[in-house]
Order: structure tokens, then sequence, then C-alpha cells
């Protein structure tokens, strides 16, 4: 099965935040239409690159970012706005005393008032959303990789579950054969009947797991379905081999590809976001300097005046040092952080790689050497079971090794391709493709 999830994380960069689904004509081409997608639910077979396409269509993980991005949107042309006018309205020498009793004494003023930002308060706190919307990118895209890999993973389970159903149907299938010559023989009498009771039970334990396999497989196909939000399975198996690996290049070029990930690349993004924060501090340890002008009427005098005046905060630096230091200091932890996620993606790349490397032998060894030896050694014991040279245990034990020959095959093969999975998803970008025979 080639594996082909990154094919979609290639498109990160081009689909737009608000709507990775609707692709532009270029990219379209890549991924089913929602028509496309439609016939593929009606059909019996379901591919990757299918239920990839749905995943980044209708999964409720992935539309989140939708509504993030409108909030970010909004908080930037805050941001940009100035300062507020406020309107007042003040009236003294009122309901007193003597010469101030009713409103004859009145003096009534109406004013406007405001800030005058200083330190480019505004710019700094822009360009804090707009570092928080690069961010934002670099995270969906992490997030996207990180759900294509999980689905990936089931998926290629799932494929394993089906080669499974596939081998206990062959095992039920030798277990007739054998039940059939079994019998022959004991009604020649040459063989006991504790042999016909043997094969009896051997053909009923082989039928029990293939029941227990195809349930095993409705059941994972309903996890898988729930990738896309559907709670009914709209198909009946899964496309691909699961031999078809990937050619790939040795670790050194692997590390230099990862390096540059979304997942890595998010780090140098929260950096920037950092940096913002501490310019933002800085820019508020400025002091603003509020102003206001307004009209006073004097109702004794019927007379009118102008008044103005300023105000300037004392002492607000010192109140902002902390902010700065704790705002350095967040900028400080993502050096180490970068270093740490920097030492896993080293320790999980090299495993995936070795492992897959491992693996991908193991079934170039299967193919070529173990299974036709064991399939040879099985017709040759038959034959001599037949010929009463063999005894019923030697025929058996031929089956058994053969059988279990190909489940450790199956396991060596879907190994692979998890691993393969694993090391696409840490790089961001496809292997080759290399068909083995399977």
């Amino acid at each position: 099965m080639q594996i082909r999830h990154i094919i979609a994380a290639l498109l990160l960069g081009s689909v737009p935040l608000l709507g990775w689904a609707e692709l532009s004509s270029a990219d379209s081409s890549d991924l089913p239409s929602l028509n496309q997608t439609q016939r593929v639910n009606a059909s019996s077979t379901l591919a990757l690159e299918d239920a990839i396409a749905r995943t980044l269509k209708n999964n409720p993980q992935l539309y989140q970012y939708r509504f993030r991005q409108k909030s970010l949107t909004a908080q930037r042309e805050t941001s940009s706005l100035s300062p507020a006018l406020q309107l007042g309205l003040e009236v003294e020498n009122i309901a007193g005393s003597g010469e101030f009793n009713g409103v004859d004494s009145a003096e009534t003023t109406l004013a406007l008032s405001s800030v005058i930002e200083l330190g480019g308060k505004s710019r700094s706190r822009v360009g804090l959303v707009d570092a928080r919307t690069d961010r934002l990118d670099f995270e969906r895209q992490a997030a996207t990789l990180d759900l294509l890999g999980e689905l990936t993973a089931l998926f290629i389970r799932c494929r394993s579950t089906q080669e499974n159903i596939h081998l206990a149907e062959e095992a039920v299938t030798l277990s007739k054969q054998m039940l059939t010559t079994v019998e022959a023989r004991a009604a020649k009498g040459a063989a006991p009947e504790a042999e016909v009771m043997r094969a009896k039970a051997a053909l009923t334990r082989a039928s029990i797991r293939f029941q227990a396999l195809r349930s095993s497989f409705e059941r994972q196909k309903v996890v898988l379905s729930s990738f896309w939000g559907d709670t009914n399975p709209r198909f009946a198996e899964l496309s691909g081999s699961l031999s078809a690996f990937g050619t790939s290049d040795d670790f050194a070029s692997l590390l230099q590809r990862a390096k540059k990930s979304p997942a890595i690349a998010i780090f140098a993004s929260e950096a920037r976001m950092k940096d913002a924060e501490v310019k933002l501090a800085q820019a508020q340890s400025r002091v603003d300097i509020g102003w206001q002008l307004g009209v006073r009427r004097f109702e004794e005098t019927d007379d009118t005046a102008l008044v103005a005046g300023i105000s300037i905060p004392l002492f607000s630096g010192k109140r902002n040092r902390s902010s700065i230091t704790s705002a350095l200091a967040e900028r400080n932890a993502v050096d180490y952080q970068q270093a740490h996620a920097m030492l896993k993606l080293h320790s999980r790349l090299f495993t995936a790689f070795s492992q897959r490397e491992e693996n991908t032998a193991a079934v170039e060894q299967f193919n070529s050497h173990v299974l036709p030896a064991l399939e040879k050694a099985l017709a040759l014991t038959q034959q001599a079971y037949e010929n009463g040279r063999y005894r019923y245990q030697d025929w058996i034990a031929a089956q058994e090794e053969l059988l279990t020959a190909k489940q450790q095959r199956i396991e060596a093969a879907t190994a692979a391709q998890l691993n393969q999975a694993l090391i696409e998803q840490l790089i961001a970008e496809p292997l080759g493709t290399n068909h083995l025979p399977y």
C-alpha cells in the first residue's frame, strides 16, 4: 500500500486557513471533489487518498481553526484602532447653600478627552496579533499532519486486518481440504477416526478465527469512518497493498528535511510571537499623555470659556518592569523548547527509520526464501501423507508453519508501513514508491 497521506500535507501551504477543502484549480486535481467523494461513498472500496479528502473536509478538529482565524482577524482590527474619544459633562456649584442655592451659580463643562499613545503601542499590538496568526497557521499544519498520521496508521491497521481475513480464509480452505483427505483415508481404513476428529476441530478453529477477524474489521471500519464524521461506513473493504514501500533516503537527509517540518517550524513562529510580546511590554512601559478639551459655561454671568488639560502617569515604567521580565523569560524558554523538540524528533525519526529498514528487509526475505520453501514443503508433506509415508501430525505442522510465516510477513509489512507513515509525518514529505512483490 502506497502511503500518500503526506500529499495532503504538502497542500497545506496552499490551502487557505478559512477553508482548506476549497482548493485552487491547480491543487484540486490531487483530491476528489464533493461529487467524486459521493461516488466513492457508494463504491465497495476505499482508498487512503479518499479517506484523507473526507477527513480534511469534515473533521471537526480541523474546522475549529476557521473560527480561531476569525477571532484573530477581529483582534487585529481592534488593535489598530486609536484610543477612544470620551465625551464628558460636568456640573458644579448646584443645590448648595447660600448663594450656591439652586442652579443660578452653576458651572457646566462639556469636554472631549482621550489619550495620546506613545512608544508605538498600536503598532506593537498589531504586530503581536500578526505573529499569533502566523503561529496559528503552523499550529494548523502540525495538527493536520498529526491527524492525518493517526488516520493513516489506522488505515494501515485496517488494511492489515483485511489481509489477515484473507489469510484466515485460506486457512479455512486448507482445513477443509485436509478434512476431506483425512475422511477419505479413514474410509479406507488407512487413518484412525481420531484424525478425522482432529481435522474437524482444526476446521472449526479456523472458522472461529475467520469470523473474529471479520468482526474486528467491521469495528475498525466504524472507527475509521469517524474521522470524517460518518457513523455508518460506506465501504466494504480497503484498496492498496501492504507491500508497496517507499524508497527512503539516508537518515541524515531525512533529518534535515524533518527540521523544516511544521512541528519544528512552529517554534520559529512561537519565537516571533514572543518577540512581539516583548515589544508590546516595552511599548506599554512608555507613558501615555491624557488630554482634555472642553467648554465651560457660567450661568451667573452667562459667559463661556475654554478649558484644557493634560495628564501624565508617574512611575509607570517601574510598574511594567515585571511584565517585560516575564515576556523575556518566556521568549528565552522557546529556544530550549525547540532544542528539546529536536532531540525527541531525532529519536523518533531514527527509531522509525531503523525499524522500517528492518521490517522491509524481513518482508523481502519472507517473499524470496521463507514462503516459497514452506509452500513446497507443504505440498510434499501432503503428497507423502496421502501416500501413507507421513503422519497427520507432519501434515498439520507443515500447514501451520506456512500460515504462521504468512502471518509474520503481514506483521512485518504492517510495521514497515506504520514506520514509513511516521517518517512521512515527521519530515512532512512523501517517500518515493517501490512496489515489492506480494
